[in-house]
C-alpha cells in the first residue's frame, strides 16, 4: 500500500474553504482506497503553516498514477493552484516504512 500526503498553505487565509472545496472533488476520484481533505487543527507546539491536509491510501502505484491522471485531479489542481502559496507532497510504501513496536 502507497500513502499519498499533500499540505497545502492559502495565499489568503480567506480562501482556505475555497481550496478544501476545491481539493474535495478528488473524493470522487474512484482509485483510492482511502481519501481524506481536512482543514489543519494547528495545534502543534513549533510551526502551523499547513492550512489544509490531503490523505490518502492506494493499493499500488497503478493506482496512484490513474488517481493522479484522473480529469477531477486536474480539474481541483485548476481550482486551488491559484488560491494556494505552498505545496508539499509525499508518497511512501507501507511495506517499508518504520513501525513502532
Amino acid at each position: 500500500m502507497i500513502r499519498h500526503i499533500e499540505l497545502f498553505t492559502a495565499k489568503e487565509k480567506a480562501n482556505i474553504d475555497q481550496i478544501v472545496e476545491g481539493l474535495s472533488v478528488l473524493t470522487a476520484i474512484p482509485h483510492a482506497r482511502r481519501l481524506e481533505i481536512a482543514r489543519n487543527r494547528k495545534t502543534d507546539q513549533i510551526g502551523n503553516d499547513v492550512d489544509v491536509v490531503v490523505y490518502g491510501e492506494f493499493d499500488n502505484e497503478t493506482e496512484l498514477a490513474a488517481y493522479k491522471a484522473h480529469e477531477l485531479y486536474q480539474d481541483s489542481i485548476k481550482r486551488v493552484r491559484p488560491l494556494r502559496q505552498l505545496r508539499f507532497a509525499a508518497d511512501y510504501n507501507v511495506s517499508s516504512a518504520r513501525h513502532l513496536g
